[in-house]
């Protein structure tokens, strides 16, 4: 294989059949992120008080990670937003200096990607609000959700552009779960109306630069896909095992790819499964998944336990060993 797993990442977002699968990690986007981006509390761990006034704590019902603190939010009355919610003020940052200081620490191995909000568009209305008032807020008064949404895209895209002008990114990213395991968070109708716009014109920003632009989502997502891929999104991860991958595939072929699809529950170490049961799930994901391109490696397991971990040597070993014999 002669090219590198980034030039190979770039060909399948720009919907091009690649030599070989490529790897991608949701977490490239959050490294290649401008560290104002990455920082948004100024603590490490994401806890804190974050350039909104939202306060963060570390959730540990999943995995680790940092959340909106429960019952504490900024926002009861979306009428009030213009009050409260206050964009943040950039026009002292040095993006030139940052880029220069960002860039020095990324590793040159990695495709260089990122986003350029603190988090996406729903996320941002329900960290503001919570779960119950933010989608009630949806209901009952689009027009002021919209109007919200309408300023927290400018304030992407401006910081999108300066991104592209220091950092000279590979692609662009926007995580947005508007989902939960079963179902999105909202209709499909109400996603059109209230985020799609906004979601569309961040990507333009890279599109128009001639950047490609992956989406995170989690969840079952995939009622979404198709005008994810209008939009211009050309990767979309994790692709969630509630998710129909095979027919997601059949339907948008490069037009979206998947990143990930890889759910290990069935060789996890709850059943007794052997090295060559293992290897031959493997090899049955990337045959659905892999031909033809539209498809992107982030898979394995999560424990670390010994057998999760014997458990992954075996799947890695097994992608390394088939990742160039589809294309």
């Amino acid at each position: 294989m002669a090219l590198t797993n980034t030039e190979n990442l770039l060909m399948v977002l720009n919907k091009e059949i690649p030599e070989a699968i490529p790897t991608y990690s949701i977490f490239w986007g959050m490294a290649g992120s401008p560290s104002i981006f990455r920082n948004r509390t100024g603590n490490p761990d994401g806890t804190g008080i974050d350039y909104f006034g939202v306060e963060w704590v570390i959730d540990n019902s999943a995995f680790p990670a940092a959340l909106p603190k429960p019952g504490v939010f900024i926002l009861d009355d979306i009428r009030k937003w213009r009050d409260v919610i206050k964009m943040p003020d950039f026009s002292n940052v040095d993006w030139e200096e940052m880029a220069k200081k960002d860039r020095e620490g990324f590793d040159p191995e990695l495709p260089l990607g990122g986003r350029t909000v603190f988090t996406g568009f729903f996320q941002s209305l329900i960290s503001f609000m919570g779960f119950t008032e933010g989608l009630v807020a949806c209901l009952e008064e689009p027009e002021e959700v919209k109007e919200l949404m309408s300023v927290y895209c400018d304030f992407a895209c401006e910081n999108a552009r300066k991104y592209i002008q220091y950092y000279k990114p590979q692609y662009g990213t926007l995580s947005d779960d508007i989902a939960h395991e079963h179902d999105p968070f909202v209709s499909l109708e109400t996603f059109r109306d209230l985020f799609a716009p906004y979601w569309r014109k961040y990507a333009s920003v890279f599109l128009d630069a001639g950047i490609p632009v992956t989406h995170h989502n989690c969840g079952h997502f995939e009622a979404f896909a198709e005008d994810v891929a209008d939009m211009g999104f050309t990767l979309w991860e994790p692709v969630q095992s509630s998710n129909d991958a095979v027919a997601l595939k059949a339907k948008l072929g490069r037009n979206l790819a998947l990143g990930g699809a890889f759910d290990p529950t069935p060789i996890s170490v709850s059943y007794d499964v052997t090295e060559e049961e293992v290897r031959a799930f493997v090899k049955n994901r990337l045959d659905e998944l892999a031909p033809g391109g539209g498809y992107a490696w982030f898979g394995g397991m999560f424990g670390d336990d010994p057998v999760s971990r014997q458990r992954n040597e075996w799947i890695q070993d097994e992608f390394q060993k088939l990742r160039g014999t589809y294309h």
